[in-house]
């Protein structure tokens, strides 16, 4: 099994391609193991000549559980309006070391980045302490932490929120994928063509609902990014869907206003999900962003 050593335990990855082609690195969001990759977009991007790394996060799939006591939903809130009042078990700034310590295990000096969700906000924790290991970052469907973008509607907040009640197997598979459906919007059945797909697969591989509020803790605790990335030459490319009810699409737009070397690419339809329908426009993109500044390098 392909794992690292870090400090504090082991980190499962997988890789895709061959050695010899550019390395395209990517992180996932909250509670997204690697299996929620499809492989249609694994495969498009590996095809287009380039290899992907992709890994479980602390606390996720078979990456090493970090333990501890979870915050409750109750301080997940609270922290939203106050960040003070939370201290969370780790940071979103200690998840991107983590990617440093893959980079470093597999013997790269760099990498292009594609992060989805909490996944892009880690990816900017890299771009803003280690921006010679970032070749190019596509953020999918993420935000700056700045508290005026990027906004949730409420439905998607309760539909995570009931992740966290304790049921069985069956209720927990029955009630994920109801959440995935209402998180992929209203055009794309997420159980059909996106991640919903893969609601029993990962409940049987690393169901971890604790850990999953240690993440949300990282990120409600982690505050506005945009100064650590203002003005970063790196070219950024930021994919949003016009239909994501769990990040507001202007979360995209405060990230590309920030940087200095940004596009903007907005879907049509895109939920809060990797659906089928879109993966092709988001591959396209996300090739020729990743090609042209390799071309630059």
């Amino acid at each position: 099994m392909p794992t690292l050593r870090t400090p504090l335990g082991d980190i499962y990855f997988e890789q895709r391609g061959s050695r010899a082609d550019p390395p395209v690195l990517l992180i996932h969001g909250v509670g997204c193991q690697l299996i929620h990759w499809p492989d249609s977009f694994l495969d498009g991007v590996v095809e287009s000549g380039l290899r992907v790394i992709y890994y479980d996060n602390r606390d996720c799939g078979l990456s090493f559980d970090f333990g501890g006591t979870p915050p409750t939903i109750a301080d997940l809130i609270a922290a939203r309006e106050d960040p003070t009042l939370l201290s969370p078990p780790y940071t979103l700034a200690d998840m991107a070391m983590d990617a440093v310590h893959l980079l470093n295990h597999i013997g790269q000096s760099g990498a292009h980045v594609v992060g989805v969700s909490m996944g892009g906000m880690i990816a900017q924790h890299l771009l803003g302490n280690y921006p010679e290991r970032v070749f190019s970052l596509t953020s999918i469907m993420s935000t700056t932490g700045n508290s005026e973008v990027g906004e949730p509607k409420p439905e998607a907040i309760a539909a995570l929120a009931s992740n966290f009640v304790p049921m069985d197997r069956d209720a927990a598979i029955e009630n994920g994928r109801n959440v995935n459906n209402l998180l992929g919007g209203p055009h794309y059945q997420s159980t059909e063509v996106g991640m919903g797909r893969f609601v029993e697969l990962a409940y049987d591989r690393a169901l971890r609902p604790e850990a999953m509020l240690r993440q949300f803790g990282a990120i409600v605790t982690d505050g506005d990014r945009r100064d650590a990335i203002r003005g970063s030459q790196v070219p950024v490319l930021a994919i949003h869907g016009t239909d994501d009810p769990l990040v507001a699409h202007d979360g995209s737009v405060d990230l590309i206003e920030t940087v200095n070397n940004g596009t903007l690419r907005l879907i049509d339809k895109m939920g809060h999900d990797l659906s089928e329908p879109v993966i092709p426009e988001m591959v396209e993109s996300t090739v020729a962003h990743i090609l042209a500044a390799d071309a630059n390098r």
